[in-house]
């Protein structure tokens, strides 16, 4: 279509919303109790898959969010442009400035960029280089890079955000050596996030699911997690396919191309570092892998005894309650100015930079973390605009009318619909929370209980894993250095193939309600179905003789 065309079909719709906007005032001032014409409606879930489409179709992500968020700021208003408007950015529940304000994302944002600052530090001194250049002369391989990465993403289980950042931060000049490209890295980092902590009993994901057991449940919300992990088939069953496409050489949908470009020097098939993330600056020829591994080390140390303290460990409560109660973006903050704190002090003890070299760190770890941090801002407004729609009501009621008839077959069905309410809105904790009080309605005691709740988890985390607007991609791609639509679309037949067979797991639980025999069934189903693919698209070469594709 000719782009005036569409310059003037949007102008021209932008002229009647402010024709409607002068016929059909709304007092601003009286606005206690208003509702959306379209609340608790399936139309509310349009504003999500409106960003999510345009996301995937013109690769192009800023916009297409901005359009979701457009889009739903409109319905809410009734199509009113000056209630839309202000919904946007002034309103308490969901608009932008007041998700920029909330305690906790401002927390993530600062963690961002202290990690941003960690990265910049750690390059300008040498210490990525050294270490990238330590472990390339012991890791041989391409797959000796990609399982390195995948055990330390298992590794750092406290939380998915701080995951995705260091993992990447970490990883990236190993994997980059070995020409892995930086879609199967960013797949890896989000593969070893979520779907890890989901099953981490010492986790802020544990302490999220802990807290969205209602306080009148007759069972102990902790408890409760640590029964969900033998049933947790998503996650589980993510692990096994790692391993199998890591070793196997197997690759298919987009991500071959980018694998197939990686092995001939293209790391990055569309976008490049200069996406915002990696920037050039002069590095010091004086580092050593010392002047990587300590800042990390004193980094996880200090998120750790940072969101222990924020559960009050300090003031006597055992750990595991502690980190039950921990708040993980306070914890992250206080984590990440000691880290950035200590390594000032121990890179100028070092003399690998000067003061003034630090402080151009500063500018750089911010300027790197300014995409992720627009695209994270955007997608809590989007879950902002969605929830005030009341979309996550629609999707509660609907599974609440059907849970009685479908006994035996409701995990698999509260699989899926937490895998579409979490795609949609890009949360997983959101959905914890809307759907795990509606199974312990269903089954307040028993097995089934354990096996709908992880099904539950598992779904809310699939969804997590699907959706370009969910935080925990975001970061992956961010922790990656790749362009975030890359990675969505390469990650997405990846995720879909374990959610096709979790669900088929879900389904054998229903009737078996056995985690042992239902974990096996899930195994062999998985990689059956990956043998099954391999023979389709078949395997990638051993060396570089392929010829680069461009998408």
């Amino acid at each position: 279509m000719n782009k005036r065309i569409i310059v003037g079909v949007i102008l021209l719709a932008l002229i009647g919303l402010i024709v409607y906007t002068l016929m059909y005032p709304v007092d601003m001032a009286a606005l206690d109790g208003y509702e959306s014409r379209f609340y608790s409606t399936p139309i509310a879930l349009i504003p999500p898959i409106i960003a999510i489409v345009l996301a995937l179709i013109t690769k192009e992500v800023y916009s297409s969010l901005f359009l979701g968020i457009v889009s739903g700021a409109l319905l809410y208003s009734n199509f009113n442009l000056e209630l839309a408007l202000n919904t946007m950015f002034f309103n308490e529940d969901g608009g932008m400035l007041y998700k920029i304000a909330d305690t906790f994302n401002a927390g993530i944002l600062v963690f961002l960029v202290m990690l941003g600052i960690l990265v910049a530090l750690m390059n300008r001194a040498g210490g990525s280089a050294a270490f990238g250049v330590w472990a390339s002369k012991r890791i041989k391989t391409r797959i000796g890079a990609q399982v390195a990465t995948v055990v330390l993403g298992m590794l750092i289980f406290v939380d998915d955000y701080f995951n995705c950042l260091t993992v990447g931060s970490v990883m990236r000049p190993v994997t980059d050596s070995h020409k892995v490209s930086r879609a199967k890295l960013a797949y890896i980092i989000d593969a070893t996030a979520a779907p890890v902590c989901i099953i981490a009993p010492i986790s802020s994901w544990a302490a999220a699911v802990t807290s969205s057991v209602p306080e009148d449940a007759n069972i102990n919300g902790f408890q409760a997690f640590i029964k969900t992990i033998p049933y947790n088939y998503y996650a589980l069953l993510t692990i096994v396919m790692m391993f199998f496409i890591i070793f196997r050489r197997l690759d298919y949908g987009s991500m071959k191309k980018h694998e197939l470009n990686a092995y001939k020097g293209d790391l990055f098939t569309t976008g490049s570092a200069g996406d915002g993330i990696n920037q050039e600056t002069k590095i010091s020829d004086k580092g050593i892998v010392l002047d990587l591994i300590l800042p990390v080390a004193v980094l996880i140390v200090a998120c750790i005894l940072g969101m222990v303290y924020t559960g009050g460990f300090f003031d006597g409560v055992d750990f595991v309650t502690a980190f039950a109660d921990a708040d993980a973006s306070v914890g992250l903050v206080f984590g990440g100015i000691i880290a950035v704190i200590f390594t000032f002090f121990y890179y100028m003890l070092r003399a690998v930079i000067d003061f003034s070299e630090f402080m151009e760190c500063v500018s750089e770890g911010f300027k790197a973390m300014v995409p992720p941090i627009l695209i994270l801002t955007f997608a809590w407004t989007l879950s902002g605009m969605t929830n005030l729609l009341g979309a996550k009501f629609w999707v509660a009621a609907k599974v609440a009318k059907s849970a009685a008839s479908m006994q035996s077959l409701l995990p698999a069905v509260i699989f899926l619909v937490a895998l579409g309410l979490a795609f949609s809105t890009g949360t997983s904790w959101g959905t914890f929370g809307i759907l795990i009080p509606i199974v312990l309605g269903v089954f307040p005691n028993g097995e089934m209980m354990y096996i709908s709740i992880s099904a539950c988890l598992a779904g809310a985390v699939c969804g997590d894993h699907c959706s370009p607007i969910s935080d925990t991609t975001i970061m992956a791609s961010a922790g990656a250095e790749c362009n975030h639509i890359n990675h969505v679309s390469t990650q997405l037949p990846y995720a879909l193939t374990c959610a096709g067979v979790s669900c088929v797991t879900y389904i054998a639980a229903g009737f078996i309600q056995n985690a042992a025999i239902c974990l096996a069934v899930g195994v062999v189903l998985m990689i059956t179905t990956l043998f099954i693919l391999e023979n389709i698209v078949g395997r990638e070469p051993v060396d570089s003789d392929v010829e680069t594709v461009k998408e």
